[in-house]
């Protein structure tokens, strides 16, 4: 079955779920889009490793990359193998120089997983093309096909700070691990961005 390697686009908020994010990946040669609606901690910390940010502390998934490390363990790629009811199922196929296995996960903490070891990520092209979104999204719509969530790109309550002050709040709300408002300060950082391109 043919597969197809995608990259992490970015991270939005959900209008339709209380406390749930969209991750956005895209087919790294392509404009197919798939988002996998994920929780606060998954999105936290695919947002601190997107953005380069240090905790204070280790989060799960850099204890995880840490073990890998430490016993030598190769975490070879990422595959969403599955799509069941509006829910993807991931492996992560492992290696420890005498043997490789596959490890069922969720897709966000695979994804999260995936980010800090440096692995690839992929799809089967028949799941990618059932869950891509069917249109171009602009910046408060990402509506997937398989009738999903549609999700906002940031909060409107930061808009009033300046560049200047929204990178010293970011940098507090790490310090404190502040990990949700972290993501949405971020949200707006990255809209400003893309206006000013």
């Amino acid at each position: 079955m043919k597969r197809v390697k995608l990259k992490v686009m970015g991270i939005s908020y959900s209008q339709t779920q209380s406390g749930a994010y969209a991750l956005l990946l895209i087919e790294e040669n392509g404009e197919r889009r798939i988002p996998i609606i994920i929780g606060g901690f998954e999105a936290q910390a695919i947002v601190i490793k997107l953005e380069n940010l240090e905790p204070p502390r280790p989060l799960t998934h850099d204890l995880i990359k840490k073990i890998c490390d430490q016993f030598d363990i190769t975490i070879i790629e990422v595959v969403i193998h599955k799509l069941e009811e509006g829910v993807f199922f991931s492996k992560l196929t492992c290696n420890n120089g005498e043997k490789e296995w596959d490890i069922d996960s969720r897709t966000s903490d695979a994804v999260a997983i995936a980010l800090r070891i440096g692995c690839p990520i992929y799809i089967y092209e028949d799941i990618l093309e059932k869950a891509q979104l069917t249109n171009s999204p602009s910046d408060t719509d990402l509506s997937p096909a398989n009738g999903g969530e549609t999700v906002a790109e940031s909060s409107p309550k930061y808009a009033t700070y300046s560049d200047e002050e929204l990178y010293k709040m970011i940098d507090e709300a790490v310090k404190t691990e502040d990990y949700e408002r972290a993501a949405a300060i971020r949200d707006e950082i990255d809209k400003r961005k893309k206006k000013r391109r």
